[in-house]
């Protein structure tokens, strides 16, 4: 151990919960942060700061200058060069602490490389924008008797919830299916604050520290918003009948509820197909989406453009993303637009 006084983590040192043999377990953890937008480079800079000694960095996207708003490891010149979000954070984090070894992936996580890329972790933050992802990082880490730590934003909103297999609720104990495409409200329509996300990454991270020195999870869920400046937790019991932590059926990591993309040759173009075929409310989506580009419903199907891309949405959830090849970009779009 380096002299206490000379430590770059004399501070966190001194945190009596923590001390230096929580120092020492923290030098010696692993942390997989999936998602490296809003959530992921606040809570990547915390832990790699704390001092965590292995980060491995998944993401796949990449730098725009809409982002700089509130994902701040980022700036103008990664959105310039339109470098990927993980390759970005990457650099940033390597220059804040060369004592902590930084491994970046350029990738789209799915039911074929969610586990080798939590492979050796000691938890797994979220930092993700979608359901249907968190919901396969829940079926991994159950599977794979792993920590994680789940959180979503909207707005001036935000909750976090901790999930530690055989120990506490999973996350499908409190979100039991995916919605309808269209049914739930995202940043792009409804904006968001960076001190919301900035807030519940920073929990998040204290309860990463928890896990990693040896505490017990925070039971509940943790919900807060910094405009009214509320804060409230409640809890929820486990669920025999969860078809994850009750049954051990991981649907979403077996790939039956995972949807599924589709290049379509010379169009330039790629398909998205839902899970499951899910009847959606065209008008109502059509509504939301002016807030964020150009619309139309012709009573049949939605058309919804961007600067760059367009994504024709039929009733049953199925979407064409149109202006791209790039099945992860694809996805991204559809998340982000559309949702799950």
């Amino acid at each position: 151990m380096v002299d206490l006084l000379e430590s770059r983590y004399v501070k966190q040192i001194l945190f009596q919960p923590i001390g230096e043999k929580g120092q020492d377990k923290i030098s010696g953890s692993t942390v997989t942060i999936i998602g490296l937008g809003a959530l992921g480079t606040v809570s990547s800079s915390h832990l790699c700061r704390a001092g965590v000694g292995r980060l491995k960095l998944v993401d796949r996207d990449f730098v725009e200058t809409s982002n700089l708003q509130r994902q701040l490891l980022f700036d103008e010149k990664d959105a310039e060069l339109s470098l990927p979000k993980a390759v970005a954070a990457e650099e940033k984090l390597k220059l804040t602490n060369s004592a902590v070894t930084i491994e970046s992936l350029v990738a789209d996580v799915n039911p074929r490389n969610i586990e080798s890329i939590i492979e050796e972790s000691d938890l797994v933050i979220d930092g993700t924008d979608n359901l249907e992802t968190r919901f396969l990082i829940n079926d991994a880490c159950l599977k794979n008797n792993m920590p994680w730590i789940y959180a979503a934003v909207l707005g001036s909103a935000g909750m976090l919830m901790t999930i530690v297999p055989d120990q506490t609720p999973c996350l499908r104990c409190y979100i039991d299916q995916l919605p309808p495409a269209g049914t739930i409200a995202s940043c792009d329509t409804e904006g968001v604050l960076s001190m919301t996300t900035g807030t519940v990454a920073s929990l998040q991270c204290a309860e990463a520290l928890r896990l990693l020195t040896g505490f017990k999870p925070t039971p509940g869920i943790l919900y807060l918003d910094v405009w009214d400046r509320n804060f409230d937790s409640f809890n929820i019991e486990r669920r025999p009948d969860c078809p994850a932590c009750g049954e051990g059926c991981y649907e979403f990591l077996d790939g039956a509820g995972f949807s599924w993309t589709t290049i379509l040759c010379g169009r330039n173009a790629v398909q998205i197909v839902p899970p499951a075929e899910k009847k959606v409310d065209l008008k109502m989506l059509e509504n939301r989406l002016k807030k964020a580009g150009s619309v139309s419903f012709n009573g049949f199907l939605l058309s919804f453009k961007t600067e760059k891309h367009e994504i024709i949405l039929f009733p049953n959830g199925r979407a064409i993303v149109r202006g791209t090849t790039d099945q992860a970009e694809a996805r991204n779009l559809y998340a982000r637009h559309i949702g799950t």
